[in-house]
């Protein structure tokens, strides 16, 4: 990131919130649950299938732990009600995992068994490298009794070959993806070409386990490379499915899907909009950009 681009990220926080939430809209539902089943609902009608993810994470207290849960048993049973094809992705510390991880599990193990219910899925995402053990472990626990839980491994972690070594052997299903927290060298790799060859390899270990993989990535010549590993597999298209963010990537969607590849969208949704969209922001200079010109300008708030 040029020097320009990190001084535009350094004064985020200050802008005023109804500027981020003109720039975010693209990226974000809305609010509230009706919100996310428009967005759900268009996104189907254009050929794609949905992740729905309520923003929130580092929870500090088990009543609002408690009650995120309730908000994910209102989407499952709005997902059925409506008929939509979707399914819910959940991160452990916004359900209490930094809290006490038995309380955590418990709460994922509820959504697991409700999205079961529904005969829908639920992801367990993988947040920064203080949480992946725990999230790995409440996995194991739950692989072992439910067929409807996912994990996740990034690609950018250097352990992340031993961890794909031990999903394989219990023919996981696993979204796989490059990573975005930021982590120290002696922990993740920093070089862009390092971090693709990395995915590229845990790719084709996964999809040739038998694994099924969600392949989230917004990176041309990563899907290029997955693309390359499928054909080689003669994998017929059930067997994974690409994964992108809600308002990225609409060329790239449209080659993917018109070549006959499944596609999922990441549709998160929810109060904790601005924090999400600043970080979002800090990690897209390009869009980065576009915020101080419409400060400047007053065009898109004016």
């Amino acid at each position: 990131m040029s020097l320009f681009d990190q001084f535009i990220s350094s004064t985020l926080p200050f802008i005023p919130k109804p500027v981020v939430r003109v720039i975010a809209n693209p990226y974000i539902a809305g609010e509230t649950i009706d919100d996310l089943l428009t967005v759900t609902t268009q996104l189907n009608a254009d050929g794609c299938i949905a992740a729905a993810g309520m923003l929130g994470e580092f929870i500090e207290d088990r009543p609002a732990a408690t009650e995120v849960v309730r908000e994910y048993e209102k989407v499952l049973d709005a997902i059925q009600q409506q008929q939509l094809d979707s399914n819910i992705h959940v991160k452990p510390t916004h359900l209490g995992l930094k809290l006490d991880k038995e309380f955590c599990y418990q709460n994922i193990r509820r959504l697991v068994q409700a999205a079961r219910a529904y005969k829908n899925f639920l992801r367990i995402d993988t947040e920064d490298s203080s949480c992946v053990d725990d999230t790995l472990d409440i996995h194991a626990r739950l692989h072992e009794e439910f067929d409807n839980v996912g994990a996740v491994v990034q690609a950018y972690l250097r352990r992340s070959p031993s961890i794909v070594r031990g999903l394989t052997k219990i023919k996981a299903n696993v979204r796989l993806c490059k990573g975005v927290y930021v982590e120290p060298n002696a922990i993740a790799y920093q070089e862009r070409k390092v971090i693709q060859d990395n995915y590229t390899s845990l790719l084709e270990e996964l999809l040739s386990a038998g694994c099924y993989v969600g392949i989230a990535t917004h990176d041309e010549k990563l899907v290029w490379e997955a693309f390359r590993i499928i054909d080689r597999l003669g994998l017929d298209p059930s067997q994974y499915e690409f994964q992108m963010l809600l308002g990225v990537g609409g060329s790239l969607r449209r080659e993917i899907l018109e070549a006959g590849h499944r596609l999922r969208v990441a549709v998160p949704f929810g109060a904790e909009w601005y924090p999400y969209s600043i970080r979002r922001l800090r990690k897209n200079p390009t869009i980065a950009r576009h915020v101080l010109k419409a400060i400047v300008s007053r065009e898109r708030w004016a």
